[in-house]
């Protein structure tokens, strides 16, 4: 492990199964989430993350907060990871309390460190006797709230935000931005995956732009933003026959063509 490098993918590839809705004529087909992905993210960089919807974004910052494996390649993460995003990590029919406490009886931490968090994420979250209200009654901007609270209080070196600023007030979102900005002062390394350019270009020092679950660009963060927002431009000028066609040759390109299931997977899907 090269400790320079928070975070090392080496030929990474991730594959769902498909299942097919016509289970008499067609077999299921294997795909790539992501595919044959290489990079590395020095420790201390803040990298914004971009991509249209169903890129393969959400799925990488699964991958990195060690909540899914991958299939194909290596991996190296050098440092303790957190995910913020919506919904994520939080159990909907405890309150905000208790999610704090099952977090932190899961990570192993003392009832000491655990009363720090809580007495931080009261501070933070702003979201008053609602922590003692069960998360399912929660706005999807108090849980952003929640669940960003608690991963900052957790304080990682490694922090990975998807979409978790997209909900709730500006306020709020600026105040997770300041605090984020002090944890890149501290060093902290950041993957911040959003579809909003300008927030993206202010906060992260490089972009790594991911397409069809490929990496297409990693390097300077104006760059690889005004790369992206001109694909965004070009896509959004299309005509819909012409938007389905693009849509279907990144699908086919992510596809196991030479995938045949098994005797036991025909069986099993039947």
């Amino acid at each position: 492990m090269n400790q320079e490098y928070a975070i090392e993918f080496n030929h990474v590839s991730k594959i769902y199964t498909l299942k097919s809705k016509d289970k008499k004529h067609k077999e299921d087909q294997r795909f790539y989430a992501l595919k044959d992905i290489n990079f590395k993210i020095p420790k201390g960089e803040v990298v914004g993350v971009l991509g249209t919807n169903g890129s393969g974004k959400s799925t990488m910052s699964i991958i990195l907060a060690g909540i899914s494996e991958i299939d194909e390649g290596e991996m190296i993460v050098n440092g303790e990871q957190s995910l913020i995003a919506i919904n994520t990590g939080l159990n909907m029919q405890l309150t905000g309390m208790e999610n704090i406490e099952l977090k932190g009886a899961l990570l192993g931490l003392s009832k000491k460190r655990i009363q720090e968090i809580k007495d931080g994420v009261i501070a933070f979250a702003e979201i008053g006797d609602f922590l003692y209200q069960p998360v399912k009654k929660y706005s999807s901007g108090m849980k952003s709230r929640l669940g960003f609270s608690i991963n900052l209080c957790l304080d990682p070196d490694i922090l990975i935000v998807d979409e978790a600023l997209s909900v709730g007030d500006k306020g709020f979102a600026q105040k997770c931005i300041n605090r984020m900005n002090d944890l890149k002062d501290e060093g902290k390394t950041i993957i911040f995956i959003s579809h909003t350019l300008p927030q993206v270009r202010s906060f992260c020092n490089k972009a790594m732009w991911i397409e069809g679950g490929m990496l297409r660009e990693y390097g300077d963060i104006d760059e690889v933003c005004d790369h992206y927002a001109e694909y965004v431009d070009y896509y959004n000028a299309l005509s819909n026959e012409d938007k389905k066609k693009e849509r279907d040759d990144k699908f086919n390109k992510r596809l196991l063509k030479d995938y045949k299931p098994s005797l036991f997977d025909r069986i099993f899907h039947l």
